[in-house]
C-alpha cells in the first residue's frame, strides 16, 4: 500500500505531463500570447514569443536554462495562448493581461505612491498650482513628478516666494470678499478680489512656467529687461521688487545640479541585485539637469535583470503620462525595438531606448545604478532593525511566535461623542493599509472606551479570519482584559495580546528636601494574565516599535473623529433653521462652500441661490450670527 500511495502523485504528473505535451504539439507555432495556469485554473504567468510552439516547448524541454522556470514548469497544470498578427500586438496584449491577472511568476513592481506632481489648468483666468499624485489627460498642464512629497512641498513654497500666485482654493477663491493674509504680506496679488488683472496674472503664471520646465536664463533675461522697463518708467517701487526676485532665482538656481550639456530630457534606469533581491531606481533628467529620484520597492524574483528591466519599462511608461526623449538602460532587453516604438507612440514623437557602452550616458547609468544599491541597503537595514524589534518582543515578552503581522485598536471619542474605533495593521514593520478600519460605535453610550473596545473588538473577530500574531490595544490592564474576554467568547486561543499605556512612576524623596522622579516618564506594557507592567525602557528598539503602531492607530483614529465631528457640526446649524432642508442646504453649501463663507455674506448674495427668498435669507443669517444678549 504504502508503495502504491508513494507512485501515485509520480503517475498524476505523468498523466499531467502527457496532457500539457499534447497541447503544446497542438500550439500553433505563429506569433502570440501565452498563459500557463496553476491547478485551481489561476493564471500564473503571462509571455509572448514569435514562435508560441518553439517558446512553450523549451520551458518542458529544459532548454529555457532562466532560473525561475523549474518552479513555474513544477506547478502549470493548464496552458492556454491567443495569436496574434504582429509582434507588436502580441506586446501589448502581454501587457494588458499582466495588469488584469498580476500573475505570480511575472515580474510585478508596485509603486509606492510617495511621488507628487504640481498641477496648473492654463484654462482658468487665475490658475493655482495644486499638488496632486495623479496625473490625468485633463487638458491641465503637470510638472514632475518630484521625488518625495517633500521635494514637491518645497518646489511649491519655492513658486510662492517667487511669484505673487493665489495659494487658495477653487471655492475659496470663488466666494472670498475681501483679501485673505497673503495679499497683506505681499504673497499674492489678490485675484480673487479683482486687484490684479488677467494679462497681468497670465505674466506671473508664465514666468513660473519657465521656472518650473528649468528654462531660467530666459526668465532671468524677462525679469531684468521688466525691472529695467520699470526703472525708466519711475516705477521703483516695482523694480525693487523685480530686483528681489532675480536673485531669488538665481540662488534657486544654483542650488540645481548640471547633469547633462545637451539639455535633453532623459530617464536613466539603474538596477542593482543581491541575490534574488532585486532594487531599480529611475534618475530623472528634466532639461539636462536633475530633478531627483524614484525608487521602487525591492522585489524577490528569479527572472534575469533584463526580463526585470522589460517587465518595468512596460508597467512604468503604461501608468506614466510624461515619456521623456531619451530612456537609458543598462542592458539590453529583448522586445527593445517593439518597446521604443511604443514609447514613441505614447509621446507622440520619437522616443529613444539607449543602452550606453560610453561617454556620460553610460556616467549617468552607473549614478543610477549606485543610487539603487544605496536605497537597498538602507532599506536593508531598517528591515533589519525592525526584524531585532520583533525578536526583543517576542523574547522579552515571551509571545508565543514573532509578531510579523500586529494588529492594534485604539477608540476615540470626545464626551462619549460619536465615539470611533480605529484597526491598522502592520506587516514586518510596515503599515498594512489593506488591513486598516474604522469602526462607528453603535451600542454604546457615554464615554466608555472599556465598551466600546470591546464592541470593536468582537466585531473585527467573530469571523476569526487572518489572525494576527499579535493582538495590540491603546491601553492598561483594563483594556487587555477586555481584549482576553472577547477572544475567550469567541473561542479563539494562542494569540498574544498586550496593551501599551502612558504612565510615570511616583515621585521619590531626594534626601536633600528636593523631590525628583524615580523613574521618567515612559509607556509600558501590560500582558494578559499579568498585574505588574513590563517596562521596556532598555531596549529602545523594542519599545519604539510598538510606540508607532500605538501612535498611528491613535492618529487614524482621531482623523476619522473629528471629520465626523465636523460632518455633525455642519449638519445640525444647517437642520436647525426653518425652511432648509436637504436640497435648499446643499445648494448653500456647494455655492458658498462651507459655514463660516455663509455667515459672512450679505441676503442679496443669499438670494442668489436656488430656492432662497428674502425671508429665508434673513432666516439663515439670523441663525448663522446670533445676537449676543449682552
Amino acid at each position: 500500500m504504502a508503495t502504491m500511495d508513494a507512485e501515485q502523485p509520480n503517475k498524476k504528473r505523468t498523466d499531467i505531463t502527457e496532457v500539457l505535451d499534447q497541447k503544446v504539439k497542438a500550439i500553433p507555432p505563429r506569433t502570440g500570447v501565452y498563459l500557463m495556469k496553476d491547478e485551481k485554473g489561476a493564471v500564473i504567468y503571462v509571455g509572448k514569443a514569435k514562435n508560441l510552439r518553439s517558446r512553450i516547448r523549451s520551458y518542458f524541454q529544459g532548454t529555457d536554462t532562466r532560473a525561475m522556470v523549474p518552479f513555474l514548469v513544477s506547478r502549470v497544470r493548464d496552458l492556454d495562448f491567443v495569436v496574434t498578427n504582429t509582434e507588436k500586438e502580441a506586446f501589448l496584449l502581454e501587457n494588458t493581461l499582466i495588469k488584469e491577472h498580476r500573475p505570480r511568476y511575472n515580474v510585478i513592481f508596485r509603486d509606492d505612491k510617495t511621488y507628487f506632481s504640481l498641477r496648473l489648468d492654463t484654462r482658468q483666468d487665475f490658475p493655482a498650482f495644486q499638488l496632486v499624485r495623479k496625473t490625468r489627460k485633463d487638458g491641465a498642464r503637470y510638472f514632475g513628478p518630484y521625488p518625495s512629497g517633500l521635494a514637491a512641498k518645497d518646489t511649491l513654497k519655492y513658486l510662492h516666494q517667487l511669484f505673487p500666485l493665489r495659494t487658495c482654493k477653487d471655492r475659496e477663491f470663488k466666494t472670498r470678499r475681501r483679501p485673505c493674509i497673503e495679499y497683506e504680506i505681499r504673497n499674492c496679488v489678490g485675484p480673487c478680489v479683482g486687484l490684479v488683472g488677467k494679462e497681468q496674472y497670465r505674466k506671473f503664471i508664465d514666468d513660473a512656467v519657465l521656472f518650473l520646465e528649468g528654462r531660467e536664463t530666459k526668465l532671468l533675461d524677462l525679469l531684468r529687461k521688466r525691472m529695467a522697463e520699470a526703472a525708466e518708467s519711475l516705477e521703483f517701487e516695482e523694480a525693487a521688487r523685480l530686483r528681489d526676485q532675480v536673485a531669488a532665482v538665481e540662488t534657486t538656481v544654483e542650488k540645481q545640479r548640471m547633469v547633462s550639456a545637451d539639455f535633453k530630457d532623459q530617464d536613466v534606469f539603474g538596477l542593482y541585485r543581491d541575490d534574488d533581491q532585486v532594487q531599480v531606481c529611475i534618475l530623472r533628467i528634466r532639461e539636462g539637469k536633475t530633478l531627483g529620484t524614484k525608487r521602487f520597492p525591492s522585489v524577490r524574483t528569479a527572472a534575469s535583470d533584463a526580463e526585470v528591466l522589460s517587465s518595468l519599462l512596460r508597467q512604468y511608461y503604461d501608468a506614466e503620462l510624461f515619456i521623456p526623449e531619451e530612456v537609458v538602460i543598462p542592458e539590453a532587453i529583448e522586445d527593445g525595438d517593439i518597446l521604443a516604438e511604443w514609447l514613441s507612440e505614447k509621446r507622440g514623437k520619437k522616443a529613444d531606448l539607449i543602452v550606453p557602452r560610453r561617454g556620460p550616458r553610460r556616467d549617468l547609468a552607473g549614478i543610477a545604478r549606485q543610487n539603487a544599491e544605496d536605497i537597498y541597503r538602507s532599506e536593508r537595514a531598517v528591515r533589519m532593525d525592525e526584524e531585532t524589534a520583533m525578536a526583543l518582543l517576542r523574547d522579552k515578552l515571551h509571545l508565543h511566535k514573532l509578531p510579523r503581522r500586529i494588529e492594534c485598536f485604539d477608540i476615540s471619542n470626545l464626551g462619549g461623542q460619536l465615539p470611533v474605533g480605529s484597526l491598522v495593521s502592520f506587516v514586518d514593520g510596515k503599515p498594512d493599509k489593506s488591513g486598516y478600519r474604522l469602526f462607528h460605535v453603535r451600542g454604546v453610550e457615554g464615554a466608555d472606551d472599556y465598551a466600546g473596545m470591546y464592541e470593536v473588538l468582537k466585531r473585527r473577530y467573530e469571523s476569526r479570519e487572518s489572525l494576527p500574531d499579535l493582538l495590540m490595544v491603546d491601553g492598561g490592564r483594563g483594556q487587555v482584559g477586555m481584549a482576553v474576554t472577547v477572544l475567550r467568547e469567541l473561542g479563539i486561543g494562542n494569540l498574544d495580546v498586550i496593551g501599551l499605556a502612558k504612565g510615570s512612576a511616583p515621585a521619590g524623596d531626594a534626601g536633600d528636601g528636593r523631590r525628583r522622579p524615580s523613574m521618567k516618564e515612559q509607556d509600558h506594557v501590560y500582558l494578559a494574565g499579568r498585574k505588574d507592567p513590563v517596562y521596556l525602557i532598555k531596549y529602545p528598539a523594542a519599545l519604539f516599535f510598538l510606540q508607532r503602531i500605538r501612535d498611528e492607530a491613535h492618529r487614524f483614529a482621531i482623523t476619522h473623529h473629528r471629520r465626523r465631528m465636523e460632518k455633525r457640526d455642519v449638519r445640525s446649524l444647517l437642520d436647525d433653521i426653518p425652511g432648509v432642508g436637504a436640497a435648499k442646504k446643499k445648494a448653500l453649501l456647494r455655492h458658498f462652500g462651507d459655514i463660516d463663507s455663509i455667515r459672512r455674506v450679505g441676503p442679496e448674495e443669499l438670494r442668489q441661490v436656488t430656492g432662497i427668498t428674502d425671508r429665508l435669507a434673513e432666516e439663515i443669517l439670523r441663525h448663522l450670527n446670533p445676537v449676543d444678549p449682552a
